[in-house]
């Protein structure tokens, strides 16, 4: 692979602004939605595939709580919690984050990429919220039953310190996922066939559904740090059942940042072995 496209290869990237994503997204999210009402019936096939997903969580937790009061310290209650946010961070990563990581991919193999780096946006962004499917935006809904119900369940109830605290453990962990799919993704410039990374991380996603505190050390750290599960899921479940203390929500800020920097250093180094259609 050699330098990036022509006209795209000594281009700078335009100044960052703060709200510039939330309005780029914005813009790509109706254009999503237009496209896809086009195929209403999507919705309830989602819906489907949601509910019978959903059902199989339920019936396996109950396997589980047939034989034991607790798993890992953890109430029945509070294992919902970890559901709801599993399923709802499930629905943001299918409905913002993996749609644009396999179009990445197909543009970089197909030397398609190009057009995003010629358009006056920096082309990070751009890159990361022009392909929105908006019915995967159902588990996003269900999630949310799920971790409304199980507030309901718990004994404490949630304050307003548990409720900004899981607000900000949620951000933190979609902003960690994001990261880690791109930095994978990236692999793209460097190696031809990168598709494979979409089934394993839907395989590695799934030990999500479980608190990384019943996992031996080893796989705990795995997925703490090489893939930040513990952090996207478990982190903002601890937070609304009072067990995440303030040490942990600076690390998890902490963390996320970092990784958030690698990444942007990974994507510029990334553009300079893109060899475009136009190169």
């Amino acid at each position: 692979m050699v330098a990036g496209p022509s006209g795209a290869r000594n281009r700078r990237e335009p100044r960052w602004e703060p709200l510039r994503p939330l309005k780029l997204t914005w813009i790509f999210f109706r254009l999503g939605a237009m496209n896809e009402l086009q195929y209403r019936a999507n919705f309830f096939l989602q819906l489907l595939q949601s509910l019978v997903a959903l059902g199989t969580a339920l019936a396996v937790l109950a396997l589980v709580f047939s034989y034991t009061d607790r798993l890992g310290g953890w109430s029945p209650p509070e294992l919902l919690t970890i559901m709801g946010v599993h399923i709802a961070l499930g629905g943001v990563i299918h409905t913002f984050i993996q749609p644009n990581m396999e179009r990445l991919i197909e543009d970089i193999r197909e030397g398609k990429l190009d057009y995003p780096l010629t358009k006056p946006e920096d082309s990070q962004v751009l890159v990361s919220v022009r392909e929105i499917r908006i019915w995967q935006a159902v588990d996003i809904v269900v999630g949310g039953v799920v971790l409304g119900v199980a507030i309901a369940q718990l004994e404490r109830g949630v304050g307003i310190g548990e409720a900004l605290a899981f607000a900000l453990a949620v951000l933190v962990g979609a902003v960690m996922i994001y990261s880690f799919w791109l930095i994978l993704t990236i692999g793209a410039f460097w190696i031809v066939r990168m598709e494979f990374i979409v089934e394993l991380f839907e395989g590695v996603y799934q030990a999500g559904r479980w608190p990384v505190t019943i996992y031996p050390v080893w796989l705990r750290g795995g997925l703490t740090f090489l893939i930040p599960l513990a952090f996207a899921v478990t982190v903002p479940a601890q937070a609304i059942t009072s067990r995440l203390n303030g040490q942990t929500l600076l690390g998890a800020v902490a963390f996320a940042a970092l990784l958030f920097a690698v990444t942007r250093v990974f994507w510029k180094r990334g553009l300079r072995r893109y060899s475009g259609a136009s190169a």
